[in-house]
Order: structure tokens, then sequence, then C-alpha cells
């Protein structure tokens, strides 16, 4: 579902992605579409990919905020059956983590 995703959106400079998205094929389709791959390489690769762990250090905060946003039981359980619905819930809840922030 990878390539999909990064389909509907407009072509980001790089892709922060963890050890499961370590995959030749998509490699090469990042690199197709000129996207820098920030993606550690697995342990049983032999020759492993270079990897800019400031950039990989950033994906900790995205990290962050879905763990914060989890703690919102109607975020997390998906109470809204509307998607309009749920992405204002979302909106909420990452206005009040902001602000207690």
């Amino acid at each position: 579902m990878a390539k999909p995703l990064v389909d509907a959106v407009l072509a980001p400079k790089r892709l922060l992605a963890d050890r499961a998205y370590d995959a030749e094929h998509f490699r090469s389709y990042l690199k197709s579409r000129t996207i820098k791959a920030v993606i550690p390489s697995t342990a049983s690769r032999t020759v492993p990919y270079p990897l800019d762990e400031t950039t990989y250090k950033r994906r900790n905060v995205v990290e962050r905020l879905f763990c914060k946003l989890k703690n919102w039981r109607r975020i997390a359980t998906r109470y809204d059956r509307l998607a309009q619905n749920y992405i204002s819930a979302i909106a909420l809840a990452a206005i009040v983590v902001a602000w207690i922030k």
C-alpha cells in the first residue's frame, strides 16, 4: 500500500520510513520518482544503504504526535463513522495537544 499512498500526494523530497519498507523494489520506485529514501537497512542486507541520521531522527516527532493522539479514546477507537467528523476530531485533539505542550 505504500506506492498508492506516495502517488496520492505531491512528490516529496524525502520519504521517512522504518525498516519494514526496506525493499529493493520500493527503493527503486522512489528513485524513479526522484524521492530520497530515508529508510534504515534491515539486518539481512549484506551491503546496507547509507542513512541520513539527522533526518531519520525527525521521524520521532511524528511518532510522538500519533502517540499523544492515541491517548484520546475517540481517536484511537474511531467512534466517528464519517471521515469528515473523524478528521475534525483529530484536528481538535491536535490543537489541545499543541496547546498543552
